[in-house]
């Protein structure tokens, strides 16, 4: 009786850690790859206020607003811009602008990350590219990894040109269950990121892009917001890729195939 009440307690104090420690665990802006890839794109450094007077940090690649659609790439919830580099250098490529920001608490910004806040700073970044000129049927949504949970919130019901999801996952309640299967991440999770509630209200063109050896995002989730998805709907699957995808030659004409029908 004794050892159950020492396990029952333990695992109480597990539960109350995870609690009040969980968005540390889900939020790593300090995990650093990719330190020594160089940036090749001309790109302008931007501060984008949110409503709640949050600055982020943004990096603009601004090419040709009349005739190219202008993509916002939303990160995924480990490192900083620089780690993005590699996918950017790419980008200055294609027939596109961009822009990408920082989450807060993320790349010096201040602030702490949560679900609310990185909608808001989504949104902002979209607001500020309206300022700038470009309406959203000009817009294309990129989200990678965690970031495909604020580019699905955000494109629900609107006009723009596209959506690209790199390594979408379900909800993560689902995806904690993967890491936690014996703690009731229902009730303690505080970030829920439904994505496949909220997928079957975009209504624009998406793009889902996963690999099966995905070791932290299983490659079904991906699959499944494929599924649900309405159309047109385009697919980038791979058998070799991990989390962090390939962005090789197959990649890219992907993502310029997709692009292309959007003009």
């Amino acid at each position: 009786m004794q050892l159950i009440l020492i396990i029952f307690f333990v695992y109480f104090l597990v539960l109350v850690f995870l609690y009040f420690y969980q968005r540390n665990l889900l939020y790593l802006p300090n995990e650093n790859n990719y330190s020594n890839t160089k940036i090749s794109a001309n790109i302008q450094k931007v501060k984008i206020t949110t409503k709640d007077n949050i600055e982020l940090l943004g990096w603009y690649h601004k090419k040709d607003l009349e005739n190219f659609k202008t993509l916002v790439f939303f990160h995924g919830n480990a490192g900083s811009l620089e780690n993005r580099i590699y996918k950017l250098n790419h980008f200055q490529h294609m027939n596109i602008n961009f822009l990408i920001i920082a989450w807060r608490g993320f790349s010096g910004n201040k602030g702490k990350p949560s679900e609310e806040g990185l909608y808001e700073d989504g949104r902002s970044a979209i607001d500020w590219l309206n300022k700038e000129g470009i309406n959203d049927k000009d817009i294309i949504i990129y989200g990678e990894s965690l970031g495909t949970g604020v580019a699905i919130h955000l494109a629900q019901n609107k006009n723009f040109a596209g959506v690209i999801l790199e390594t979408p996952f379900t909800s993560m309640i689902a995806a904690a269950k993967k890491f936690y299967p014996y703690i009731p991440v229902n009730f303690l999770l505080k970030d829920k990121y439904e994505n496949d509630k909220k997928v079957k209200n975009i209504k624009v063109p998406i793009m889902i892009m996963h690999g099966e050896k995905d070791s932290i995002v299983p490659f079904s989730m991906g699959k499944k917001i494929f599924d649900i998805s309405n159309e047109p709907k385009y697919s980038y699957f791979t058998k070799e890729d991990n989390h962090m995808m390939e962005y090789d030659n197959q990649l890219i004409n992907a993502l310029k195939s997709f692009i292309k029908t959007l003009n």
